[in-house]
Order: C-alpha cells, then structure tokens, then sequence
C-alpha cells in the first residue's frame, strides 16, 4: 500500500460551482482569494466548467470558502462536498445515510457509496458543514476525515486488524468441538457455566460492534445488518441462559451457545475479508497517488535546490535526472530522454522527448538529464485530474444501483417480518419453542444484505481502476454502465482517425527523382514556421536528407515562398503562384486533380535557372490516417458496432477517409450544430450512440451522444463534456472502453445474483427449519465475501492490444 502523509490523512475536498468568472484573471483572482483562507492547501479553478476544486483540513466552514470566492467579486451558485463515514455494513445502511442527508435543508442531490465509505453532496453555496455531519451522525454513523484510500477511513490500530477474528475463534473453537465429536461417536460436552463463560465474552464485548450499530439504526427509526445480527445472536444466547438456569430433570440440556457465538465469528470474519478485499478495490487509486514524488529539485539562481513538490511553483526550473520520477507537468527546456509514461497513459513504450515537449508529472525520466519549465503545479497537473476523476467515477452511483436502493428500503423490515412468522408459525405449530426461535435466528442471519450493498460499487471500483491503468478515464459510473449497451460509435475525422496536422502524402517529379525534389524544397522550407513547411521538414528529416544552405528567403504571402539555391531561383507555392510565374503545370494537372478530389492541398515546386522557368515537381499535403485507426474500426465490427464518420471536410476527402478504414457510414460538410443533430437522428431508432472526438467544435455531439468519449490530445471542453476520456490517441481504445464496460457490467449483474440468491434460497430454507444458524451465518460471511472476490476478477482485464501481443 501506498504511504499517506499527514496532510492527505487530514484533508477534505469540495467544491464550488462559481459564475461570473469570464478570463484567466479571473481565475487568478479566484484562486488566490481561496489560498488565503486558514487551512486551505491547494486550490485549482476550471473556467471551462467554472468549477473550484479545493483541499482543506476539515475544520474549513464551507461559509469561509463561500465568502472568499464573494469578496473577489464572484458567486458560488452549487457547492460539491465529499464526507467520510464510518460504520455503514449494508445497503440498508446506504439508504439510512441517503436520507438522512437528504433532508438538510440546501442538499440537492446525495450520492453514498457503501465500498468507498463517503457521501457526495450537492448543495446549494454556503450550507452548513455541520448541519450534514449532524445528519450523519443522527442516522447512527460517524464522520471521518475523506483520504483517498476507499475502503481505510478506519483509524490506525497498534493491534492487527484480524485480532477481533482470531479471539473470536478462539473462545469459539471448544465450544463446536462437541459437534465435531459426534461425527465420530463420540459426546463431548462442556459444563454449561464454561460455555456461558466462553460465548459471553464473544457475545457482549467482539460483537458489541453489532449491539451499538443496531441501537443506533433502531434510534433513527430503521433497521441493517447489524440489528439483524444483534437480534439473532441474541435470542440464542438468551435462550441458552435460560435453559442453563432451568432445572431439566436428570437430563442435561442442549445449549446453544455455540450457536450465537459462531454466527458472531463468522460475521466478523465476513467483514474482515471484505475489508482486506475492498481495500484491493482501491488499488488503482493508490498505485496513481504512489506516482507523486514528496520533493523535486529546482534550480534557481544557477543552484539546484532540493525543495517540497508542494512549494514548487509555475515557471520553475525543475532537474529530472536519470531514472527519476518527473515531479511537475512541464516543457522540457534542455536535454533529450526516453519517457516511460505507461502508469499515466498506459502507453507500453517509452516516449523520446527533446526539448519543447511536454512532459506529465509521475512520468519516469530514462538515461538523460532534463531541464523541465513548470507549466502545472498541484491539483491542476495531469496525474491530479486523473485522479480526481477515478475517485469520482468511484464514488458515482450507477443507475442499476437504485434499484438495489429501492429494494433495500424495505428488506430489513420484511426479513423482521419473515422471522417473526417463522417463531410463531414454528411454536405455535410444533409447540417447540427451542427450534421456533432457532429457526427464526436462521432467517435473520442468512438475511443480512451486506452482499447486496457490495455488489455494484465494488464492480465499478476495479473496473474504473483496471481502465485508468490503461489509459481510459471514466468520469461517472452512468457512462461505464451504459456504455456496454453502445452498438453505434461516430468517429469526428480530424485528430481522432486522422494525426490531426498535414502531411507530405504525396511527391510526383516532373524531372529528376523524388528524394532531389524533396531535398531542395525542404531546402527553400527550411526556417519557416508554416504548416506545410513544417510537414515538408518532416518528411526530409524522415530520410535523413542533408538540406542545402538557401539564400535569400523571401514570403510571398497568399501564395507561397521563394529563395535561392546553388545560384538558382526555387518557387514553392499554390497553383496561382506558378500562373504568376508563367510555369505550365499540364505535365502533372492529371495528378493535381486526383489529389484534390481526395481533399488534399496541392503545392508546387518549380525553378528559374538563366532566366527559363521550368517545373520540377507537385506536393500532396493531407491529414494522414493514424496508423491504428484501421484496427480500432475492425475491432469495433468485430463487436457488431456499426461505425460512423462526422467530418466537416469536403466529401472527397471524406469518402478517402472512410474508404481506407472500411467505415460502414459517413457525413461530410457537416457543421458542429449539425454533428448534434446527426446523433440524434442515429439515436431515433432507440440505437445506444457513442460518439469520439477531440475538438471544440465536438462538444455538442459529444454531449448529445449517450456516451462522449474524448481523446486527452484535443482540447479541455471536449474532455469536460464526454464521460470517457482516452489519455493517449489510440483509436484502438474506444472499442477497449465498450469491452471493459461489458465485463463491468457482466460482474455487475453476476454478484447482484448471488446477492439475492443467498437470501431468496437461504431466508425460505431456514424458516422451514432446513438451515442451521451456524450455516447461515457462514453463508452470509461466504456471500460478501465472494461478490467482492469476483468484482476483483476485472483486475485482470488487458486492451486487447496487448493481449494479442501475448
């Protein structure tokens, strides 16, 4: 596990939603006026979605962080908090905390999630901290401090955390011994004093957990698995004391003490397994928190200084030397690296960067020395969004769980019912009162939902983290969860299945050969900051072309560039430039026709040697197909996903485009607005639509689509509407995000069947008497943990990518 400093082991986040913010100072302004309140250790603020993020120690009011963000001249119109809580065990539990906080008056919306242990509340700006921890506690549970690590609200113990299990089986073990001796003939049995003396220490002090949990739930008008416990366990060991007291003649009686303190053992045993494997859930999560170096070292004034990552700040110079872990997002300034980025962007291959390349903080630097110009600090570095955005994701509700929701409301009571039915039906039928209320502890015990509570966050905790792992973000569990119905995704062209910028596509000489031609016009390039020069450079570099000197360099703007080489005037420019220049292109119009139709630019080169002006070669620029995106469309048929190209280009390059990849269907000339619209209408017949795009103008359809899924390439709006963001743009990975959404799903499903298994077979098998309480509790130990086992099962999932390199 991951350590935790004190800071993160004492700090909460929240959030406020901010209007009247329209440029970066405001932002500025915003941010420094937070920093000032007492507490506060890091903020970051999002114009795109006018959102604040800050970290503070708990004992900051929401109404100081409310007043901070008022006094620099903006509101707070909804805040977002996250709050710790202790002591939930079911998904009764859930719904207890749900409703309790829903009440605050100012609380929108709640969203707790049994696995994580914390609630996520939106609430109106400036309510009262307190009045929610007040909720909480008035439904019977404790606040704690939000860390991070789901599953470890629980304060540190000197004591191991499985003491209470061992102890238990321990007093517990003579008391069964008896059970175990007559399977081989043989009548063991303790004096009744020794087993009383044996199962209370079991009953009152290890499973005073459950009489506490089920007061409080019986205070606030409820009921969980606790009370379920505590009732059960009880009524047998009530029983066995009356009967120890009760004179039965010669014969000695039966007691059942085993009966309550086994069922006590088995629960805490239940609970510690599901503990240790909920903690597991929370992997990822760690693994992402353990990329985060405590220090970096900056250089200022000509000396390298070793300070806190924390006092670093935007602009510094950071040293990454070799094999160390990059600290900050930056741009590397000086010296060239292999960048090992896999546990970031789940890129399998180290990255060579030189300088003017961004670098990710979390990153491993590889055999060189860098010199890294800070350009993000704390919560507004990548690998801090990645993990907000997983622990969201985390902490979100998917819609299949509101039903368990619904369901749990009212399960413990009827399980109450059911038992009360079975006592009485049982004693009133047989006159056996001893068995009535035996059976009727069966019933509560096999009947505790912890399972239930489990089954779907624990799924979407290690789906979400398996993902990340490989470089796909879900933002919320409603996209994991619908994505695995999708069975149409629409593609935007440029920077999704195209690189994204120009490229030489295309050399033809009218004389001499194509690397001669290519050499002298990267030489006339060379210098310019042009898009096509910068493709034409490219492409030289590629063949590793020594480039002749060029000499007065001259633009020519609106039609191309002009300079000298070996005494001989060199044009490269547009067709107008060479009608300009008196050139006949005829040689090559045929060329130039075809590649026009196809959406490409079309340049020329041509020379003037001893005043004769002569052509020497046409260039094809176009936005080149990446090299995966062949793969990704087959993979997504292979899943019976039909696939679907929006592109605002010209149908000729269009028509290339789809062509090349063997895309079933594709738009071209098509406005933003009308990408939107375009989704709609492949939504009209009921089709579940997931749409991939990187840029501003993709925002809408990414909206409209039932999924957006945004490349990390492109811009922050896309990224903020889609629900899906791939941190690298692999193509590839967009049939990755439906597949691991599919097994997500699947477990889903899977453990809420056992869950509701155990109990629809157990509860009616042990009020007809067929269900030992010891069973059932073992049973019920078995179920939560086993439907966290199997959640933990995703965490073998690959990309297909890489299990087609096994």
């Amino acid at each position: 596990m991951a350590a935790t400093s004190p800071a993160q082991q004492t700090t909460q986040e929240q959030r406020l939603q901010i209007t009247g913010m329209t440029c970066a100072s405001c932002v500025a302004r915003v941010e420094k006026g937070l920093r000032k309140v007492p507490g506060v250790s890091d903020v970051s603020v999002n114009l795109a979605t006018e959102q604040a993020s800050i970290s503070a120690s708990p004992d900051v009011s929401t109404a100081d962080l409310v007043a901070a963000v008022q006094q620099a001249g903006y509101e707070v119109a909804v805040q977002e908090i996250n709050i710790g809580i202790q002591g939930m065990t079911c998904a009764s539990c859930v719904g207890r905390v749900e409703k309790a906080l829903g009440k605050v008056p100012g609380v929108r919306s709640v969203s707790v999630n049994l696995a994580t242990e914390q609630a996520r509340v939106m609430a109106n700006a400036g309510i009262s901290q307190e009045a929610l921890q007040q909720a909480v506690r008035s439904a019977g549970y404790e606040v704690a401090a939000v860390t991070g690590d789901a599953g470890s609200q629980t304060k540190p113990s000197r004591l191991p955390e499985w003491w209470p299990v061992a102890l238990s089986a321990a007093l517990s073990l003579p008391l069964i011994a008896q059970m175990f001796g007559l399977l081989f003939g043989q009548h063991w049995a303790l004096p009744g004093w020794v087993q009383w003396a044996l199962a209370t220490p079991v009953q009152f002090w290890l499973g005073g957990r459950f009489y506490r949990a089920g007061w409080k739930a019986v205070k606030a008008g409820a009921g969980n698995m606790d009370l379920l416990v505590a009732l059960g366990t009880s009524a047998a060991y009530g029983l066995s004391v009356y009967l120890l007291f009760v004179p039965a003649g010669h014969a000695m009686q039966h007691l059942y003490f085993e009966a309550s303190a086994v069922v006590i053992t088995l629960v805490l045993l239940g609970k510690w397994l599901e503990t240790r494997a909920k903690r597991e859930t929370a992997a990822a999560i760690r693994a992402l928190q353990a990329l985060r170096p405590d220090t970096a070292r900056v250089r200022r004034d000509g000396v390298d200084v070793e300070v806190a990552v924390a006092s670093v700040q935007v602009g510094d110079l950071v040293v990454v030397r070799p094999g160390e872990r990059i600290a900050v997002d930056g741009a590397i300034r000086e010296g060239h690296s292999e960048v090992d980025e896999s546990l970031i962007t789940g890129e399998s291959l180290p990255l060579s960067k030189g300088p003017d390349a961004h670098v990710t903080g979390g990153s491993v630097n590889g055999d060189g020395l860098l010199l890294v110009e800070t350009l993000a600090v704390g919560a507004e570095t990548t690998l801090a969004r990645i993990i907000r955005m997983v622990e969201n994701a985390q902490a979100a509700k998917a819609p299949i769980q509101r039903l368990v929701d619904k369901v749990s409301e009212v399960f413990v009571p009827v399980v109450l019912v059911i038992a009360l039915a079975t006592l009485l039906g049982w004693g009133f039928t047989t006159g056996d009162w001893q068995q009535a209320l035996l059976n009727a502890v069966a019933v509560l015990v096999i009947a505790c939902p912890c399972a239930l509570g489990l089954a779907t966050p624990t799924a979407i905790m290690v789906g979400t983290g398996v993902a990340a792992r490989y470089g796909i973000l879900i933002k919320d569990a409603e996209a994991l969860e619908v994505a695995h119905a999708v069975r149409c995704v629409a593609f935007d062209k440029t920077g999704t299945l195209t690189v994204g910028h120009p490229d030489l596509v295309a050399l033809e000489p009218a004389t001499g050969n194509a690397d001669d031609m290519l050499r002298l016009a990267a030489g006339v390039q060379q210098g310019s900051e042009h898009p096509l020069a910068r493709a034409v450079m490219r492409a030289a570099a590629a063949k590793h072309l020594a480039l002749p000197g060029a000499s007065t360099v001259k633009a020519l703007p609106g039609l191309g560039i002009e300079a000298q080489i070996d005494s001989v005037t060199l044009s490269l420019g547009s067709s107008r430039l060479m009608q300009n220049l008196g050139i006949d292109t005829a040689a090559l119009a045929a060329s130039a026709a075809r590649h026009e139709q196809a959406g490409r630019s079309v340049s020329w080169l041509a020379q003037n040697k001893d005043g004769q002006a002569t052509l020497l070669a046409l260039l094809a620029f176009g936005d080149t197909i990446k090299p995966l995106a062949q793969a990704a469309i087959a993979q997504l048929q292979a899943q019976g996903v039909r696939t679907v190209m929006l592109t605002g280009d010209n149908p000729g390059s269009a028509a290339a485009v789809a062509q090349a990849l063997g895309i079933d269907e594709f738009k071209a000339e098509i406005l933003p607005a009308d990408k939107a619209q375009a989704i709609s209408d492949l939504k009209a017949d009921g089709t579940v639509v997931a749409m991939v795009g990187d840029g501003i103008n993709d925002a809408p359809a990414l909206a409209a689509a039932d999924v957006g899924i945004a490349m990390a390439t492109g811009t922050d709006v896309a990224m903020h509407t889609a629900g899906v963001t791939l941190m690298r743009g692999d193509p590839r990975l967009v049939a990755d995000t439906l597949d691991i959404s599919r097994r997500t799903y699947r477990k889903i499903r899977q453990n809420l069947f056992w869950a509701f298994i155990y109990n629809l077979v157990g509860i009616p098998l042990a009020a007809f008497g067929l269900l030992n309480p010891v069973i059932a509790g073992a049973a019920m130990a078995f179920s939560s943990f086993s439907v966290v086992s199997n959640a933990l099962l995703l965490r073998r999932w690959r990309p297909a990518g890489q299990r087609n390199q096994d």
